[in-house]
């Protein structure tokens, strides 16, 4: 069930993220919910959660970093979806492989420290969740936004559509 309201949540989220404070409203639900399916999916014992937490915390705190600068390329990816050149496309999609290869150290540098002090099937089985988590969000968001090209296309069919009449 928590599940559900957690993906209840990420599309709620994905759909309104340009609206303000409702963003931060949203976010702060968001990573309650998550860390509840974390803490059900996860199981651990009171000794385990006490090293966990304090460590997901700081890696939250980076993954948060990263995020907003996602959702800063989103918004100027939007902003010049329109009147999008080859120079811009290619520094938006330098920005996105920069983004994503952050978001790769982060994962290995927190396996790492889950594992030293936990263990590695635990910090694996972190990372997993945390993977399917972010797969659906990324998915969510993805469906949202239109491809490069697109535009370009709607105004040649426009234009088509002018000969014709």
């Amino acid at each position: 069930m928590k599940l559900m309201i957690l993906l209840f949540t990420l599309i709620l989220y994905t759909f309104t993220f340009a609206q303000g404070q409702y963003i931060e409203l949203a976010s702060s639900d968001f990573k309650t919910k998550k860390v509840a399916v974390i803490t059900e999916a996860m199981q651990f014992t009171p000794e385990e959660a006490e090293i966990f937490w304090p460590i997901y915390r700081d890696y939250d705190y980076e993954y948060t970093k990263i995020g907003d600068q996602e959702i800063s390329l989103i918004k100027e990816y939007a902003e010049n979806f329109e009147t999008l050149t080859d120079e811009k496309t290619t520094e938006l999609m330098t920005k996105s492989f920069e983004i994503d290869s952050q978001l790769l150290d982060l994962q290995e540098s927190y396996f790492k420290k889950i594992s030293k002090a936990l263990n590695p099937q635990l910090a694996a089985r972190f990372m997993q969740i945390e993977s399917q988590i972010q797969n659906f969000v990324q998915l969510s968001i993805a469906s949202q936004i239109p491809l490069v090209g697109d535009a370009l296309e709607d105004l040649k069919s426009d234009e088509k559509g002018l000969e014709l009449r």
